[in-house]
This record gives structure tokens, sequence and C-alpha cells, in this order.
């Protein structure tokens, strides 16, 4: 769905670098509105109410009025259909800046102001008021209040706008009591500990069953046997006083005997089988992420305008580089004037503080893809670049184009004009730093 964005500055100079940052941000330029006193005339508020019938009172399009969350005004409808009616009341009205809002933001721009708008689908919202905030964009609600308690009762077209020097002290004014006031903000840090413990869990056993089983087993053993034999001998003798003897009646018994086995069963203890447990130590790492509630801290107002000021002092280089690298192909300045003040932005970003060109350029092209879709990295990577190395060494040269390491000091490698490799050793390019000279001596190319 689409939305319109309102937000109020307290200086023009912070919403035109707003706009130029969400211009660089891939945010369409005739999407994007600046309303300043000077973009409507010094008497351009004198007859506002007197072109609006009773009946074009401006009313919110859709859900209600505009609403306004930490300093940006969203608007449900974007106005179209609606003509600007002449003045400044009028304009915002063209803008989406609905009912009692219109009148707030008309009487910022009276005291020296700007309102921004940008239109945009709901995904983009967030995104846009990041931007906006970033740059110092005014809580309404808060300011509006700070006029009634000061007597303010409405916005009245017929008030004269404010002078540069009464504009100058309305800005100084919520900047002093913004940064002195007697309340606080309190912000918790929050870092979370990992703590590790110990619990006991089951990884395993045995289990041991005991049982009887039969098996049939054997053994030999000698066993005697008794058998009588009885044998008859003839023989021819005469009988002796032994034989008569013996010739008397009676009775002679011999018995038999064998042997039986007797089996009989003796247990005995052939084996033990011993359960128990063996313990050992080791020492495993955990790992795991912990979250922590990091603040950043940045300037407000007057620095931010001092930052913007820090970067048109290289806008006059930029333009000589673009006129000499891109001016016969055709394209504009502003094409690559985001291209430029990214370079300077990656210059200025502590994380890289240390780090050459190469150590960064990967995630320098990711973040600039990531805003600028479509491939644009190849065509304003030597923008980018410039920018980057004229803002951590001054000195160079503004019709240098980008190669190797631009650190202070002789470095070597590299390009020349034409892209062929620069074959100036260190001793060459030691002189060369001195005199001045950019001619590539072994290839006669301009470097």
């Amino acid at each position: 769905m689409p939305n319109t964005i309102v937000a109020m500055f307290d200086d023009i100079v912070d919403a035109h670098n707003a706009e130029k940052a969400l211009i660089s941000s891939g945010f369409p330029q005739n999407q994007i509105s600046v309303i300043t006193q000077d973009s409507r005339g010094s008497d351009a508020m004198d007859s506002v109410y007197e072109e609006m019938d009773e009946d074009e009172v401006p009313v919110a399009v859709g859900a209600g009025p505009a609403s306004s969350s930490a300093g940006i005004g969203e608007g449900i409808g974007l106005g179209t259909g609606v003509s600007n009616r002449g003045g400044l009341f009028g304009g915002l009205y063209s803008q989406s800046v609905m009912g009692e809002d219109a009148g707030f933001y008309a009487e910022g721009i009276r005291r020296g102001g700007a309102v921004l708008t940008v239109q945009t689908d709901d995904e983009e919202v967030d995104r846009a008021e990041a931007i906006l905030n970033r740059y110092g964009a005014v809580d309404i609600d808060e300011r509006s209040s700070k006029w009634r308690e000061q007597g303010w009762s409405g916005y009245d077209p017929n008030a004269r706008p404010l002078s540069v020097d009464r504009a100058a002290e309305e800005r100084s004014r919520y900047e002093s009591s913004s940064s002195t006031g007697d309340k606080e903000t309190k912000i918790p840090v929050v870092e979370e500990e990992l703590q590790v413990g110990k619990r006991q869990v089951r990884s395993g056993g045995v289990r041991v069953y005991s049982h009887v089983t039969e098996k049939p087993v054997e053994e030999k053993v000698q066993l005697r046997e008794e058998r009588v034999t009885v044998d008859r001998h003839p023989i021819d003798r005469p009988a002796t006083e032994a034989d008569f003897s013996a010739a008397q009646e009676g009775t002679i018994e011999v018995t038999e005997t064998i042997e039986q086995p007797v089996v009989s069963k003796q247990a005995r203890v052939i084996e033990e089988v011993v359960i128990g447990k063996e313990v050992e130590q080791r020492t495993e790492t955990v790992k795991d992420t912990v979250r922590r509630t990091d603040v950043e801290v940045e300037p407000l107002g007057t620095n931010r305008s001092a930052e913007a000021r820090a970067f048109e002092r290289y806008d006059a280089d930029f333009r000589r580089n673009f006129t000499t690298v891109y001016g016969s192909g055709g394209g504009a300045y502003d094409e690559y004037l985001p291209a430029y003040r990214y370079g300077y932005d990656l210059a200025g970003d502590n994380r890289y503080e240390k780090k050459e060109w190469s150590a960064i350029e990967a995630d320098a092209r990711r973040d600039w893809e990531t805003s600028h879709p479509g491939g644009t990295w190849d065509r304003f990577k030597d923008a980018i670049r410039y920018g980057w190395d004229k803002t951590r060494n001054p000195a160079i040269d503004a019709t240098t184009i980008p190669t190797g390491n631009t650190t202070p000091g002789v470095q070597t490698g590299g390009r020349t004009a034409d892209g062929a490799p620069d074959t100036r050793g260190v001793m060459e390019k030691a002189a060369d730093a001195i005199t001045g000279d950019r001619i590539d001596d072994k290839t006669g190319k301009r470097v």
C-alpha cells in the first residue's frame, strides 16, 4: 500500500542531507519533496485559507490523520488528485499532510525549518523512517506542545516568517533544551552470560541374566567282572591219602562278583561374571551465542551539520574526478554523487579504520548492491573507491584513477590510466612522487 512519510527538520541543511541519503539508498528522487520557506516565497502564506472553500478543509485520506512517531508523521493517503492550492498550507495539503498536522508543519517552516515528504510502499516505510530519524527529524507532537506552552495557539497564515537570526535562535533554544534538560533517559545495557551446568542422563547399560542349562557328558571307567569256570581234566595215576581225604562228601561254593559304575555330582565354580562401572572424566567445550545490548551514540543537530559541511569540502574534488574519469561517458555528476558519498562514509566507518581497500571491498560491494540492486557496482565502484581514498588521504590528486593501496607511502602494483599494469618500481615511484611525474618510464603510459 502506498504511503507518504512526512518529517520536519529544524535545519534546512539536515533536510537536504536526508534527501540525499534517501536517494542514495534507492528511493526515487521524483517521490521526494523538500518544502522550505524559500521554496514558497516570503509571502506565500498570505491567502492560504482564502483560496480554500469551506468543504475543502484538509482531512485525512484513509485511516485517519497523519500520526507522528519518533519525529516522523506517516500519512495514509498520497494526496493523488489533490491540486496544489497555493501557499504553504496548500503545498502541504498537496503533499498529504492532513488536518491539524498541516498547521504544525506549516508553523515549523515559518520558524525556519523544512518539511520533507517521501512516497513509498509499506515494505519501505521502516527504512525511510530510520534514515529520516538519523538526520534529525523532529517529533512534531512534542514540538507543537512546546509551542503551546509558550503561548502559541495555532498556525496563523498571516504571521510573517522568522528572520534568519530569529530562526537560528529558535533552533539553538531547542537544541539547548534537549541537551541540558533535567530529564534523563536510562538505557539498560543487557548482556547474557553463558552458564554451563551438568545433569545425568541415561546413555546405555547392560542387563545380565543367569539360568541353568543341561548338556550331555560322558566319562570312561574300568569295571571288573568275575566269572566262575569249572574244568574237568582226565588223569590216570594212583590215588594218595590226600586224594582219599578230599574224596569225602562236602560242598565247595565259589561266588562271582562284578563292578558297577556309581555316579555322583559335585558342583564347582568354574567362572565369575563381575559387573561394575568404569568412570572417566573428559573435558567438553560448550559453544553457544550470548546477546548484548549495544548502545550507539550519534551526535545530532549542529554536529550533523558540521559533518555535512565536512563532506561538502570534498565536493569540488569529487566533481573534478568525475569530469576526468567519467566526463566523456555522457553521465551526470548527480548520478555518481551517492557513490562518492558512500566511499566517504566508508572511510569514516570505525569498522574499517585500519583496513586497506582490498580487505573491505567485498563488504562494501555487498552493502552497496543491497541498497542499489541491478548490478550497479561495476559502474560506480571507481567513484566509491575514490571517495574512500580521498577521505583517507586528502593529498590524492582529483585526476587519480583508484589502483592498489592509497595509504601514504610508496606502493607497488596498480594500473595505468587505460587499465594496463603499472610497471614502475619503488625507486621510480618515489622519484615520481617528488617530481610529480605521472608517466610510466617503461611503457610511456600515464598512471
